[in-house]
């Protein structure tokens, strides 16, 4: 904003010497219109030194991805999207064949497996059970009875969610990549932090009788807001940030009457 182009210095009338005309004769006054000094950027100072700006779902600095953040306004409608308690989905990278004090490859390694026993079909079962598990978290904490129309109808418009606070909830998993040691997950989830993913990809490799740790947490998707919303750091400028906020209005204030009514 600062970097902008600003409106001119204002102008007022002051009574100048007139030029000297050289031949000793008196001198007088003249009108003429000056710039206000105040206005000049070097004794006013920035334009701006203060924007309210709010932070959406964090990430860690492990973590990388959609981070979604609102200016002035927006602030409102982020805390209106947070009730919304939309889904979230990343892609997660795994390693089979060690384990580590945080869970991460970069942490302090505990103990090292073999992991040539693991099949894709081994790993895809273990998914099919945590997802199951958590589809069954996901009816208790929805606090809707699952024999009424109301719920067959939300079921069926895909809103069927914890509409108030629960814990981590995995709504949907699957591996999209299987490359011995390597693997890669892509999870929905609700109310989970980045650190909780780790964790369940630790927990993968110990139901497969190895151990594992994460590689990468990625989020693509936070709520209405994808990759293709994102804007690089390159793209940090104001005639960007416009665009963005004027391309996600609609898609934010559709999801909003959607879900809150």
């Amino acid at each position: 904003l600062n970097a902008a182009p600003g409106r001119p210095p204002r102008q007022h009338v002051r009574f100048l010497p007139a030029p000297d005309r050289g031949d000793g004769g008196a001198t007088g006054l003249v009108a003429a219109r000056v710039p206000v000094l105040a206005d000049h950027p070097l004794v006013r100072g920035p334009r701006f030194r203060r924007l309210k700006i709010g932070a959406g779902h964090r990430l860690d600095v492990k973590a990388s991805g959609v981070f979604v953040l609102g200016i002035g306004h927006g602030n409102k409608l982020l805390t209106d999207l947070y009730n919304c308690h939309l889904t979230k989905v990343y892609t997660v990278g795994g390693l089979f064949g060690k384990a580590t004090d945080d869970f991460s490859d970069t942490g302090k390694l505990v103990e090292k497996t073999t992991f040539d026993h693991i099949t894709r079909e081994k790993l895809e079962r273990i998914l099919a059970v945590i997802q199951g598990t958590n589809h069954k978290a996901l009816l208790m904490h929805s606090n809707i009875d699952m024999k009424t129309q109301e719920a067959y109808e939300l079921a069926v418009k895909g809103l069927l969610r914890p509409m108030g606070k629960s814990p981590p909830i995995i709504t949907a998993i699957r591996c999209l990549q299987f490359v011995l040691p390597e693997f890669q997950l892509e999870i929905h989830c609700l109310h989970e932090t980045q650190q909780y993913l780790r964790k369940i990809v630790h927990e993968i490799g110990l139901e497969l009788k190895s151990s594992a740790v994460c590689t990468q947490v990625r989020r693509i998707r936070d709520g209405v807001f994808t990759l293709d919303d994102a804007l690089l750091r390159t793209q940090w400028n104001l005639q960007s940030i416009q665009n963005a906020i004027w391309d996600c209005q609609l898609k934010v204030q559709t999801e909003l009457e959607k879900t809150l009514g």
